[in-house]
């Protein structure tokens, strides 16, 4: 494969909404999911009151690429090999003798299900995106809560966490105004998103001019979907894409076949029977990456058409898109902005009135930066007695360079380059850092541990 990736070489240009076009003000949404979640819980299923409140620096547990072992309560955190490197006990971090203890220096016992991408089961949760975050959270508060008032060993808290999800987040909560979720979005938009830099729109209209076929493909419902990007793009943003594709259900939209999945139309946001082919541009609901292929051969009048697609969650796009689909996938990796050495000089230097109301707590508050579990790229391995501790990447920052073209820390970042820039994409005889634009995270920059690990 060639070692470089250029926006000019592809066809067709695909963009996940939500973390991707749709950026959130990272507090203001965590705590709203959170209390979302929580609420649910505690007046639904009769959990501890105590969980409603919520101390700000809590957030700090909430960090991407953790993994729960449902039925131990604890959360972990992987190395490329899939040994332990941190975890905790509920909220409680471990010390390196309680894992060694419980875990050994040995691959986790379920890393094989987990690193295939296998997320329906009862044993485990991957936490991979900023919708999932607050959850963990809530869950660990949850084991803590158990702890204190039961003294239980195995934990039975996941069917209400589920349905505390499902509660927030089902097909009609939007219509319905259900759950706390939706009609505080619906109430406050400008609490929570972020207006799309007008860099970027400048960008996708010219993606467009250059003959790109646009795609929009998102989980969200067609009712959600369009508040965000009225809000964020404008009420003219359907003339950004070619193809939108709402309650995409990702990541089965890439593994699913035509009759597992098939694409339905949409009437008012109800969807109506299912399509046996997609034969034309518009919008629809659900589907399968196989027919939308079909329609991009059409289009393109190519047989093999190059698709890439952009992304925030491993699991969910970059994953399925390279794995099902041999696409080329762009990582979105917000985590690279929590490292000095990637923060735009022309962010810093902005004056505090000129950003958004809310933008002032983004810089402050580095969300995406764990105190309790360290760096997202790399960690050190707990020592053997007397032995040297070693560095080693992570699981999450393995699957960056096994399944991603490239990884940047926004679209913003990219927008302004012309179409032909040439992108150093990872290989697997290229450094570790070869795709990370606009610079790797200094965490895997050589003689950089001493600042990684604080």
């Amino acid at each position: 494969m060639q070692q470089h990736f250029s926006l000019a070489e592809c066809d067709v240009v695909g963009f996940d909404l939500d973390h991707t076009l749709c950026r959130y003000h990272l507090p203001q949404s965590a705590r709203l999911i959170y209390d979302s979640f929580a609420q649910y819980l505690v007046t639904e299923k009769g959990y501890d009151e105590d969980l409603l409140t919520l101390p700000p620096d809590n957030l700090d547990f909430c960090c991407k690429g953790l993994v729960l072992d449902i039925e131990e309560g604890n959360f972990l955190k992987l190395a490329e090999d899939g040994t332990v490197l941190r975890a905790s006990h509920g909220t409680k971090s471990m010390t390196s003798e309680e894992i060694l203890e419980i875990y050994g220096r040995k691959e986790w016992k379920h890393f094989n299900t987990v690193s295939g991408m296998v997320s329906r089961t009862a044993k485990y949760y991957l936490y991979d995106n900023y919708f999932d975050l607050p959850g963990a959270l809530l869950c660990a508060r949850v084991v803590d809560s158990l702890d204190q008032h039961d003294g239980q060993k195995k934990y039975d808290f996941w069917k209400d966490m589920v349905a505390a999800i499902q509660h927030n987040y089902k097909i009609s909560a939007f219509k319905e105004d259900c759950g706390m979720y939706f009609p505080e979005v619906k109430n406050h938009p400008d609490k929570y998103l972020r207006r799309c830099p007008e860099s970027v729109k400048k960008w996708l209209k010219q993606l467009k001019n250059a003959g790109k076929i646009l795609l929009l493909i998102t989980s969200s419902h067609s009712d959600y979907c369009r508040l965000l990007c009225e809000h964020v793009l404008g009420n003219d943003f359907e003339e950004y894409f070619d193809i939108l594709i709402t309650n995409a259900l990702k990541p089965g939209f890439f593994s699913h076949t035509p009759n597992q999945r098939p694409f339905r139309t949409l009437e008012n946001d109800e969807e109506q029977e299912a399509l046996l082919s997609l034969d034309k541009p518009g919008w629809y609901s659900q589907g399968n990456a196989t027919q939308l292929y079909d329609l991009l051969k059409k289009m393109t009048g190519k047989l093999d058409p190059k698709v890439v697609y952009f992304g925030d969650s491993m699991h969910s796009d970059i994953f399925p898109a390279r794995h099902y689909s041999n696409w080329e996938t762009v990582f979105i990796l917000e985590e690279l902005l929590g490292d000095k050495g990637t923060v735009p000089a022309k962010a810093e230097s902005e004056p505090l009135e000129k950003k958004g109301k809310y933008e002032g707590d983004q810089l402050k508050v580095p969300y995406f930066v764990s105190k309790q579990w360290g760096s997202f790229f790399m960690d050190r391995l707990p020592g053997l007695e007397n032995a040297e501790e070693t560095l080693v990447h992570t699981w999450s920052c393995k699957c960056i360079s096994t399944y991603s073209t490239i990884a940047i820390p926004s679209l913003e970042a990219i927008a302004d380059l012309p179409l032909d820039y040439r992108f150093t994409r990872f290989s697997s005889n290229s450094s570790a850092t070869a795709g990370y634009y606009p610079s790797p995270p200094r965490a895997l920059l050589p003689n950089e541990d001493s600042v990684m690990m604080k």
